[in-house]
């Protein structure tokens, strides 16, 4: 990089990116040289956490998912042959599973694919999935990741008569999530009622020892694949977690895994100016200390990374949205990510981006390669609507910057798994990087757990509604007394939950 042109072009895993600073209003020389001594400490604790140091305190646990895609560079030999001995393992199911050697309960091939899972067990899986869909997949893949049973009634529906020829994977680290379970449930009803012996068709990918491992085994389900404590699941997409159904579909995995090992080299070169990762972490540090923007507006110029804002959005905020320090001193951190897609954005909130408040820096994003296997259709004299498109990012950016509207434009050659491997492995660094400049811990979770707590309290609430209820039919009651009935004084709780009971039952 040439710190006076502001850009920088990275040659990674056979593809070529570019990340363009041009319109941000930095002397990156200067601000890079002001913050040297945190750029030295962020690269020293990356290392550590890298060689196995124990990166996540709160649970006392090493933080390995780099060791995912590079298993030379695992702490232990025993970590390595974990991670080898599972993508062997990936591989041969995944063969056994297109060849028919492994067939379902009907005695065909599997055709459908569901994948449930929470957060970080999904959002990676389906962003690849997505910016993958030009190609024909293996399987039909479908995703249930909430809690909605209108939402999975839908999907239910839509395979219809194909259930017995569905694989179903389920995903939970610690195998006893609420959601998870509730998922497993809810299938085991609707393969039940089909009468198709659900255990054919059910996989595991949880920790060893876990509920969700012992009742895989004790009712013979297909196959339990590993998932260990040092992967956390906004990172895991390079293990089991994402691997399995990746692969299922057909996705290049070995292509996946070669370009976030390749751009990981990139990203530990201790020289600023040639390491994207911790440049775009020092750009998120200039505008955090500088302009006092922790606003990052995400827009993949691409139909195909338009998931890209949804798992970056919580690769960064459940990272580094923090209110205590690592040392435990109180503290109030984060970067918001939201975004969609252009050009649609140009006509929806970009109007405020360029006119409203400015509170907010803008991620572009480009892909040089059009489209595959076409030739350009020509709209207008020699302009093509891929020609269209690149000037609506790029003008939307020069009208953005016109208004001191500060951005970052990152452009790829195409979208293949090895770049999008690379691209993830970019910005799991970069967020790794800046959480050491903001001294929190990003591979912890507290406010998740929070919530959970909250809605267990809220549900044991529902629970004493639902049987006080059930014995009280025909009989009209108050909320008054319902909720003094059941020894709560929280009126507005006790009425909302009343509500849901009454709509339902």
């Amino acid at each position: 990089m040439n710190i006076k042109d502001n850009l920088l072009k990275i040659c990674c895993a056979n593809a070529c990116f570019t990340i363009d600073f041009h319109c941000i209003q930095c002397d990156f020389e200067k601000y890079i040289d002001s913050i040297k001594d945190l750029v030295a400490y962020s690269f020293e604790e990356m290392d550590a956490l890298e060689n196995g140091a124990i990166a996540n305190p709160d649970e006392q646990r090493m933080v390995g998912h780099y060791w995912l895609r590079d298993t030379s560079v695992a702490p232990t030999e025993w970590i390595t042959w974990q991670i080898d001995s599972s993508l062997l393992q990936i591989t041969d199911f995944t063969e056994k599973i297109h060849t028919g050697e492994i067939l379902s309960s009907s005695g065909t091939k599997f055709r459908n694919l569901i994948v449930a899972g929470i957060g970080g067990s999904q959002l990676g899986f389906q962003f690849i999935a997505d910016a993958m869909k030009n190609m024909e997949y293996k399987m039909t893949p479908y995703t249930i990741d909430n809690n909605d049973p209108d939402g999975i009634e839908l999907i239910l529906r839509k395979i219809n008569d194909q259930l017995s020829e569905t694989l179903v994977i389920f995903i939970s680290k610690s195998g006893s999530t609420i959601e998870i379970r509730n998922m497993i449930l809810e299938l085991q009803v609707a393969f039940n009622a089909k009468k198709i012996p659900f255990e054919k068709h059910f996989i595991a990918v949880t920790m060893q020892g876990s509920p969700m491992e012992k009742v895989a085994r004790e009712e013979n389900w297909l196959n339990v694949f590993p998932i260990w404590d040092w992967v956390g699941g906004r990172v895991s997409v390079f293990s089991s977690v994402g691997l399995l159904p990746l692969a299922l579909l057909g996705i290049s995995i070995n292509d996946l895994l070669f370009g976030a090992r390749e751009m990981d080299k990139i990203t530990r070169n201790k020289t600023v100016i040639n390491n994207p990762a911790m440049l775009l972490s020092v750009a998120w540090k200039y505008f955090k200390e500088e302009r006092k923007i922790t606003t990052m507006v995400t827009l993949p110029y691409k139909d195909r990374l338009s998931f890209f804002s949804r798992y970056l959005q919580q690769l960064v905020m459940e990272s580094l949205g923090k209110n205590k320090t690592r040392q435990g001193e109180k503290t109030c951190t984060g970067l918001t990510v939201y975004g969609n897609k252009g050009s649609t954005d140009q006509h929806a909130y970009v109007q405020q981006l360029r006119e409203g408040i400015c509170d907010f820096f803008t991620l572009f994003l480009l892909v040089k390669k059009d489209r595959d296997n076409i030739a350009p259709i020509v709209n207008h004299s020699t302009i093509t609507t891929g020609d269209y498109l690149w000037a609506f990012c790029l003008g939307t950016q020069k009208a953005l910057f016109e208004k001191n509207r500060e951005s970052i434009l990152l452009t790829m050659d195409k979208i293949s798994p090895t770049v999008i491997g690379a691209l993830i492995a970019l910005f799991e660094r970069a967020v790794g990087f800046y959480a050491y400049m903001l001294n929190v811990n990003a591979y912890n979770q507290p406010g998740v757990e929070a919530g959970k707590i909250c809605a267990e309290d809220i549900i044991s609430l529902q629970e004493k509604i639902n049987i006080f209820l059930s014995q009280k039919k025909y009989i009209e009651l108050t909320v008054e007394e319902i909720a003094q009935s059941i020894g709560s004084d929280d009126l507005r709780l006790v009425s909302y939950l009343v509500e849901h009971y009454r709509a339902n039952h």
